[in-house]
């Protein structure tokens, strides 16, 4: 067992192998986001330039500072694209209904685009989920567009991006993973029952499609927010660890412009090695 689990917050930032910023609290980790989101949008909008970006549901604390700041200061999306990351599948691979209450898509139709004024908020045909009838869709979209801006998310307590679910291969070939229907882990369906459902496992969804990690890695910036107690351990690990696919979030550290942004409680160590 490495000893990066036990690092206190100065001894994390001295040995965190991708930028590392530790806020007071969790609201003001959303808010960074949120700020960051909208700083990325006014810049190519006075280029005249396209915005595109991945975005998560997880975390979504982000939203609210995201859609006040829109509406207060008159941000126009309309040359934004809004690409989610991923969605939950039904046991046949179809998307769940957006009134059922773990679909990112009614998440994102409800608390996003339906709260900002419509003279802002871009075109339906500019809110893009990966589709698992045909996912290919969104990385031929992305090629079209010529970038992604930023991809905007957490890490999953198995240290997955989006749904890329660890997999025993090489750093290379998990890098190159398109977009794709998969298998949810046991251990992320677990972890995300608890927030979700009340630890109703068993009601959780065992199906998803997600972005690729190539899709993920070829964003110009990569910008993640972790803020829950067991993040302790996880950021850790895709801070310390050497890469590998087995704990996907490490591929970062190769990346040359990845951020993470935490709360102080997030940069306390997991666990202290001895019992005083």
């Amino acid at each position: 067992m490495t000893d990066f689990f036990s690092y206190d917050k100065e001894t994390l930032l001295k040995h965190a192998r991708f930028p590392l910023t530790i806020l007071e609290t969790e609201q003001m980790v959303f808010k960074s986001i949120a700020d960051d989101m909208i700083r990325t949008i006014e810049e190519n909008n006075k280029k005249q330039e396209t915005t595109v970006c991945i975005v998560p549901v997880g975390p979504v604390g982000q939203y609210p500072f995201f859609v006040e700041a829109v509406n207060k200061e008159q941000v126009s999306l309309k040359n934004t694209y809004f690409i989610n990351m991923d969605e939950y599948l039904d046991d046949e691979d179809e998307y769940l209904p957006t009134n059922h209450r773990l679909s990112f898509r009614g998440f994102m139709t409800r608390e996003v685009y339906q709260k900002i004024d419509p003279a802002l908020v871009m075109d339906e045909s500019h809110r893009i989920f990966p589709d698992p009838k045909h996912p290919q869709a969104v990385d031929t979209l992305i090629t079209e567009l010529g970038k992604i801006d930023v991809c905007y998310g957490g890490i999953g307590i198995n240290g997955h991006l989006a749904f890329n679910e660890p997999e025993d291969v090489s750093i290379e070939d998990f890098a190159s993973r398109s977009t794709r229907v998969l298998a949810i882990s046991k251990e992320t369906r677990t972890i995300n029952s608890v927030g979700d459902l009340n630890g109703a496992i068993q009601a959780m969804p065992k199906r998803c499609v997600t972005i690729g990690m190539n899709q993920i890695l070829s964003s110009r910036r990569i910008v993640l927010g972790c803020f829950r107690t067991w993040h302790r351990a996880v950021i850790r690990q895709a801070l310390c660890q050497d890469p590998n696919a087995m704990f996907p979030s490490t591929l970062l550290q190769n990346h040359g412009n990845a951020s993470l942004l935490v709360p102080a409680t997030v940069a306390e160590p997991a666990y202290t090695k001895m019992i005083l």
